[in-house]
């Protein structure tokens, strides 16, 4: 008997492995390069404690670029992934051939956690129908409309940046900031969090990222393995989270209809894409828009737009205060441009005033280059796809992996990458660089749909801030500084600490 029971136990393990080396062979078999994979952790050893995504994709896009190969081959546990190198074939991807690649693959249940049914995650014709109704949302007459409200929140910034001084934690007061910013504009709610930097908006959006919900080995299945996830219908939320946002937009959106209250912010957006029938439309499964925008809908959208913009522009604006303070030339010369365009406007922040300033645009985006907020892209193939120019077959599921932050760190791109230099990005090395060798926001029809407001509340925030102080390094200031391995996000590891004083 325990002669059969071995014999079983053998042919069992001789299966798993067989199937083990089948599945990590998957892109040797095809031709395609790959670093040798560890089963069942693939090609992450070290993520989260060692290294971060942008350290793998970095040593992963050398080594495949080095050897001539427009795609190599990534396991990411289990997942496996076409690690995209060429310019030309990720333009393909995003743009050209967008058909084939509309999907993220990303984690979504609407039934158990409506929030996570948004822009971001969902895909196929919910992902083209809602783009469709959101895209008028982020015109630039729409900007306009908000732009005096992030400005009455930036004014703030600067006095509350006055009180902090002489040193302070940046990455903590941006946050605050654009939590003011985005919590006005998508929720209708003034949240006070730079006065109070335990206000309730600045407390749910800080357990997100703090306070999972589940430990890193579940999030790791929920990230690598969606369809398994919400099968198992795991959430990603807290569920007092989901509550307190859900609430806070059914209370905006019942306020502002009974009391006929219009702001021209996001949410009066959203509820004029409300049908009148909303019982017809909360009948429909996922997220049919054929009847409008439900509640619940609504409440995803506003979501997103709070999570995504406050965190990212966040993070951007605290790295760009970072680099200034390191290059005090760069910081003069951008105040001296701000000083001398908003005298022209009879120094008034406005939108007019904000688009004259080339510099800082140029600055921004030598921080998202430096800096890029996610280190890579993912979308799905959604039909079996040949390569151009081969006859490499990407079959239909399989993930592809962007890896832009290596792009942006690339010294044949961008000569000395560890470099802060905002020149890159003047108009004449620009168009030097290929179209696809600067993706912060990624690129075709699912880019970012935020852009826009994004870098404008950064820029409002950065313009008052920069107009008002001079800041500088302090003995807290790491040089080099110390990014975190465990955020998806990049995030300064111990907070960026800067001296501040008037001008």
């Amino acid at each position: 008997m325990s002669y059969v029971v071995l014999s079983f136990a053998l042919v069992v393990v001789a299966l798993v492995l067989l199937y083990l080396h089948n599945h990590y062979s998957y892109w040797a078999r095809r031709g395609i390069p790959q670093e040798d994979p560890i089963y069942g952790l693939g090609n992450m050893k070290g993520i989260g404690r060692e290294f971060h995504f942008r350290d793998i994709n970095s040593r992963l896009y050398k080594r495949y670029k080095r050897d001539g190969a427009p795609i190599g081959g990534i396991y990411m546990f289990f997942l496996r992934s076409a690690f995209i190198v060429d310019l030309d074939l990720i333009k393909h991807v995003l743009i050209k051939d967008f058909s084939s690649f509309h999907d993220r693959g990303a984690f979504n249940n609407v039934r158990d956690e409506p929030l996570s049914g948004h822009l971001l995650t969902l895909e196929g014709e919910e992902w083209r129908s809602l783009r469709n109704k959101l895209t008028p949302v982020f015109s630039s007459g729409k900007m306009k409309f908000m732009f005096p409200t992030v400005v009455a929140v930036a004014e703030n910034l600067s006095r509350t940046c006055g009180q902090l001084a002489p040193e302070f934690e940046v990455k903590e007061l941006s946050a605050r900031y654009t939590t003011d910013v985005i919590g006005t504009c998508a929720f209708g709610i003034e949240c006070n969090s730079l006065s109070d930097p335990n206000a309730a908006f600045r407390s749910y959006g800080r357990s997100i990222f703090e306070k999972p919900r589940h430990s890193q080995l579940v999030q790791a299945l929920i990230i690598f393995n969606p369809k398994l996830a919400k099968k198992l219908r795991f959430k990603v939320l807290n569920d007092e989270v989901s509550e307190f946002f859900i609430d806070a937009v059914r209370n905006t959106v019942e306020y502002r209809i009974k009391n006929k209250v219009k702001r021209n912010d996001f949410m009066d957006m959203l509820i004029d894409m409300m049908a009148e029938d909303q019982e017809t439309a909360a009948k429909h499964e996922g997220i049919d828009l054929s009847q409008g925008l439900t509640l619940l809908q609504m409440a995803a959208q506003a979501f997103v737009f709070f999570i995504a913009g406050f965190h990212t522009s966040s993070t951007t604006m605290s790295f760009c205060l970072y680099e200034l303070a390191m290059n005090p030339e760069i910081q003069d010369k951008l105040r001296e441009e701000i000083v001398n365009v908003l005298s022209a406007h009879k120094n008034e922040v406005t939108y007019e005033a904000l688009k004259e300033m080339s510099y800082l645009e140029q600055v921004v985006n030598e921080t998202l280059r430096k800096y890029t907020v996610l280190a890579q892209l993912v979308r799905t193939v959604t039909s079996d796809y040949r390569v151009p120019n081969s006859s490499l077959i990407l079959e239909k599921g399989t993930s592809v992996v962007i890896p832009v932050d290596a792009i942006h760190h690339d010294p044949e791109i961008y000569p000395e990458p560890d470099r802060f230099d905002p020149t890159r990005f003047d108009k004449e090395n620009v168009e030097k660089r290929h179209s696809c060798a600067f993706l912060p926001f990624g690129d075709g029809p699912r880019s970012c749909i935020g852009l826009r407001f994004g870098k404008m509340q950064t820029k409002v925030g950065l313009v008052h801030l920069l107009r008002d102080y001079k800041f500088s390094r302090s003995a807290r200031t790491e040089d080099p500084i110390k990014l975190s391995k465990r955020n998806i996000i990049i995030e300064a590891e111990n907070g960026i600490y800067l001296r501040v004083e008037r001008v």
